[in-house]
């Protein structure tokens, strides 16, 4: 199987799955105001995840930020969410925390066996390398349910519209991603998608900020992307933009915080891969980019 086709079927594993998903039982806002989240990645996004639903009670931090800053976790209880569990400076800042708590899928990763508890991930996957997508979610959701009692909503419709609406835009090489509280860490997540999958230039940014620093850097024929229910604001935006040639897509997304980042992340996923299947891609660039990879590789490992 090319990972392009796996990835797409990974996409499709998610209605099933979230129909089946445990959340866990929220930690008290005592304990969320001496709790990080950390990761990196989409990893990172499922922390920001927390940090937003939370209502600014818990933080998300990058890891190396903590690693170079042990005093931020000693006094902490840490989230480490990673899928392999076996990054690097997640396993080093683990040492450091007050307690570590691993959110993993590998029970056996050095991670796992260093912290001092684990939340094991267990969604199914078609075992092939490729972007992230089942994995992600259930991450983001396992944070989410740590910090804010949730109810996950009936995501078959939402999954379906998403789909569908992935359809009816075209995009540029070159996107802006903006999002709000809620949606920035999806509008990140978006862009990560086309940056595995095309190894496009893709920009991410939240929706007041984009005015004041990326807009600078747009061009005639560049797409603009917004995730958030539309509004006087950005129907203005969306207004401004077309006026001097910028493509933007503001998707009809449904009510709820929650069933909005559920659509957000299963339209980011989908017109990544519609893109893909438009330029008759087999596999994800970030497979075939294979010095690149490398890189990354060494970096994270």
């Amino acid at each position: 199987m090319n990972t392009i086709d796996a990835f797409e079927k990974d996409i499709h594993l998610q209605v099933d799955f979230l129909k089946s998903f445990k959340k866990q039982k929220p930690i008290s806002k005592t304990l969320q105001k001496n709790t990080l989240f950390t990761g990196s990645g989409d990893s990172l996004i499922s922390s920001m995840l927390a940090e937003s639903f939370s209502e600014g009670l818990t933080c998300a931090m990058d890891p190396l930020d903590l690693y170079k800053n042990k005093h931020l976790v000693k006094s902490k209880h840490v989230y480490f969410v990673s899928i392999s569990g076996n990054t690097v400076t997640n396993i080093k800042v683990s040492k450091f925390a007050k307690k570590s708590i691993a959110i993993t899928s590998k029970s056996d990763s050095r991670l796992a066996k260093i912290s001092d508890d684990v939340i094991l991930l267990n969604s199914p996957t078609h075992h092939v390398f490729t972007a992230g997508s089942i994995s992600f979610l259930e991450s983001a959701l396992t944070c989410i349910s740590l910090v804010k009692p949730i109810s996950v909503p009936k995501s078959d419709g939402i999954f379906r519209n998403a789909k569908s609406d992935s359809k009816k835009f075209k995009i540029s090489k070159k996107i802006y991603v903006l999002g709000n509280l809620f949606t920035f860490p999806i509008a990140m997540f978006c862009a990560a998608k086309f940056y595995e999958v095309m190894g496009y230039d893709v920009h991410y940014s939240r929706i007041e900020q984009f005015s004041h620093m990326e807009l600078f850097s747009a061009k005639r024929g560049d797409t603009v992307i917004i995730f958030e229910e539309k509004n006087t604001h950005n129907r203005q935006l969306v207004k401004n933009l077309e006026k001097i040639g910028i493509n933007v897509i503001l998707p009809n997304l449904p009510p709820g915080k929650l069933s909005q980042v559920l659509y957000c992340t299963f339209f980011s996923q989908f017109i990544a891969l519609n893109e893909a299947k438009k330029k008759h891609k087999k596999d994800c660039h970030f497979v075939t980019a294979k010095n690149i990879r490398n890189v990354s590789n060494q970096m994270i490992y």
